[in-house]
């Protein structure tokens, strides 16, 4: 398909991972964040030969609409593909309501439902904490711990905890930890609203591995003091 200029990938403002790790000679699959647009995730789905039936389960990095959007749409559409009691890993406060203040209003992000998938029959939705295997090779980061002092988040990030808004320091944000063997760690981030720096970190604390191969992923440092930024790439 590179070859025949009808056919391209779609591009959108959200993510999407598909991911396979090799244990022992064994392949093992999962989905990590599900993007925003139906159609056009499913078109590279399809461009790039995934095949559901190998999925052995899900993962949420946290619940901003361009990473659970097209979450529901995927399970109902692959249903029959689909593993029965396929587990989905999401972190804590994954469901609730979130808000983002503007220069001019206060806008309503909406929030991942528990019941639709819930009432879809098949997934197992698994609150988690702690450093959890999602797959064999996989681990998901659990809640990530804050020891730098400068990645403070995004005052404009709020969440809903029962008729409050507050601040949002996304303590059950979810990252992904890989032990490669030869290599050392592979770090993958969503968007890192915990900070890249405290994610690494706290791979390496839950592993006890201090070499670091590869870190994937976003950084959410788009409009960051330059000191900020800096300061991240200093430590990296």
């Amino acid at each position: 398909f590179y070859s025949n200029p009808g056919i391209s990938f779609h591009a959108e403002h959200g993510l999407s991972y598909h991911i396979e790790t090799v244990v022992d000679g064994k392949s093992h699959a999962f989905m990590f964040d599900y993007g925003l647009d139906f159609y056009g995730v499913s078109k590279n789905m399809d461009l790039l030969g995934i095949d559901m039936k190998r999925l052995e389960a899900f993962g949420l990095s946290h619940g901003h609409y361009d990473h659970y959007g097209n979450m529901v749409a995927i399970l109902k559409h692959q249903r029959e593909k689909l593993q029965k009691e396929i587990p989905l890993y999401v972190g804590e406060e994954a469901f609730a309501h979130r808000f983002a203040k503007r220069p001019d209003k206060l806008s309503d992000l909406e929030q991942l439902r528990r019941e639709e998938i819930e009432k879809l029959g098949f997934a197992k939705i698994m609150e988690i904490k702690d450093l959890t295997p999602i797959v064999p090779g996989a681990y998901l980061t659990g809640n990530i711990e804050r020891v730098t002092d400068y990645e403070k988040g995004s005052p404009a990030t709020l969440i809903k905890r029962g008729d409050t808004l507050e601040r949002d320091f996304f303590m059950g944000e979810q990252g992904l930890v890989f032990n490669v063997k030869g290599k050392g760690l592979v770090v993958v981030t969503s968007c890192a609203h915990a900070g890249v720096v405290n994610t690494t970190k706290h791979a390496q604390k839950m592993t006890g591995i201090e070499k670091v191969h590869a870190v994937l992923g976003g950084c959410h440092l788009t409009g960051a003091k330059p000191e900020v930024i800096q300061r991240t790439v200093a430590d990296i």
